[in-house]
């Protein structure tokens, strides 16, 4: 479950202050560059895209995003086709045309696949979104440290845009946390005395090995995973499960166990 706060554009405008430029995206943003057609999922601003065209990428981009907010703030830039939707919607009609060379998930997004039927589904969507031997490029954030635990009210970001407006965003997690999901609010609240906007998401914590398996019974083949953004080895204490994947023939027999 996810409230989509950003579908709000008074929200949305936020989004890039609080979520700057990183590693992450120097890391994405490379595999976009090598890849003569890509479909960003859950493009949140199309920053992402955005950026590789303006370095010259001369393919196929297409960014699809379920809130309208944030697709609002990527069509200020025309030369790249934006989609509303989730991973899910690839199924149906609001499937792009042809396949893609890559499909990447940035910023945690494959974390908003709560459910297993959810997941099966976005999974098969974006294996039949790839081309044979295309790549699916996608981040989680590591269970085993339990990130969840420093999501609290006292340790809220604040940010202040050009017109020199703040807000200030905390978190806090519904405990205890049974399972594999995390439920959470995220409180947006302003200096001038507005009433604070609440939204409230859920993101799934799977460790390596469950992710594997999910990939596989998908027909995708796991080729990478690190524990960083400078590749370092995926440990226990990692903070990221980074996972590139490499889309089977069709035809190929999926993993027994998931969906059978």
């Amino acid at each position: 479950m996810v409230d989509f706060a950003y579908a709000d554009r008074s929200l949305a405008q936020w989004y890039d202050l609080l979520n700057p430029w990183g590693p992450g995206d120097d890391f994405s943003l490379d595999l976009v560059m090598s890849a003569a057609s890509v479909l960003d999922v859950g493009c949140g601003t199309g920053t992402l895209l955005h950026r590789a065209r303006a370095l010259g990428h001369r393919g196929r981009l297409c960014g699809l995003d379920p809130a309208d907010g944030m697709l609002a703030r990527a069509r200020r830039r025309t030369d790249v086709e934006w989609l509303a939707g989730d991973a899910l919607s690839l199924a149906g009609g609001n499937r792009p045309g042809p396949v893609f060379d890559l499909v990447v998930m940035t910023g945690h997004a494959f974390q908003v696949l709560v459910g297993d039927d959810e997941l099966r589904g976005a999974l098969a969507a974006v294996r039949a979104a790839l081309s044979d031997g295309g790549r699916f490029a996608f981040e989680t954030r590591n269970p085993l440290v339990r990130p969840w635990e420093r999501w609290t009210p006292d340790r809220a970001v604040e940010v202040t845009d050009t017109d020199g407006v703040t807000v200030r965003v905390a978190h806090r997690v519904d405990l205890p946390v049974r399972g594999d999901v995390v439920h959470f609010s995220e409180t947006f609240s302003g200096p001038d005395g507005a009433r604070p906007r609440v939204s409230r998401s859920s993101l799934r914590f799977l460790d390596a090995r469950t992710l594997g398996e999910r990939l596989a019974g998908a027909g995708l083949t796991v080729e990478e995973q690190y524990g960083d953004w400078d590749r370092g080895p995926l440990t226990a204490d990692a903070p990221e499960i980074i996972t590139l994947c490499r889309a089977a023939p069709a035809g190929t027999r999926r993993a027994p166990g998931w969906g059978d």
